[in-house]
């Protein structure tokens, strides 16, 4: 289990014709990659996430409870063969495209539960919850199906809060020491689907 990437982004107008009451928001879901196995920078983490990293709404991102957004890099050839066939485009998402901080290998949410801890590096996580995501997520996709696809696939990533400050650096080995493993993200992920198909909450 390694980190592959670590993303950033900065809060930019975000053109949506996915949500009746949007036209244009703020969101800084346009992620790209400053730490990777080609070039290894060192960035700094801090108790609200990756430094220089923006969040538009910190009720649904960021801030001490969701400092990082974390998605296994396995689920890249689901996106990348949903967006080709709907966009009728070809569609080669890089890291950070699905809006997370650090991208990973290894580890899914089958086998993340709320309350493990992750090292990565020399630095400390807890896992929180896992992502729900929104019309933005389909404006950044480009497909107005992108948020049940997330869900109904359970492809969803989780958030981590910040227990250990530092630098890291993309290629660090990730290490997770279990909690008490009551729920895990998939979990989460399957109650989430199971409550939006029972009011038709869908955008």
């Amino acid at each position: 289990m390694r980190l592959l990437s670590i993303s950033a982004g900065k809060v930019l107008p975000l053109f949506s014709n996915h949500h009746p009451n949007y036209k244009s928001v703020g969101s800084a879901i346009h992620k790209q990659s400053i730490s990777n196995l080609q070039n290894p920078n060192a960035i700094e983490i801090t108790t609200l996430g990756v430094k220089g990293d923006e969040q538009a709404d910190l009720s649904v991102h960021g801030g001490l409870e969701k400092a990082i957004y974390v998605y296994p890099s396995e689920h890249y050839a689901f996106w990348n063969q949903l967006l080709t066939r709907e966009t009728k485009k070809p569609i080669d998402l890089q890291h950070g495209a699905i809006g997370e901080n650090f991208t990973i290998e290894g580890l899914l949410e089958t086998e993340v539960f709320v309350g493990d801890k992750l090292f990565i590096g020399k630095l400390e996580f807890a896992v929180v919850k896992l992502r729900e995501p929104c019309f933005k997520f389909n404006a950044k996709l480009g497909y107005k199906g992108a948020s049940k696809a997330m869900l109904q696939s359970g492809f969803s990533g989780w958030y981590l809060r910040v227990l250990k400050t530092g630098t890291l650096t993309a290629g660090a080995e990730i290490g997770i020491v279990p909690g008490t493993r009551d729920i895990s993200i998939a979990d989460q992920n399957q109650k989430l689907l199971h409550n939006r198909n029972q009011k038709d909450l869908w955008e």
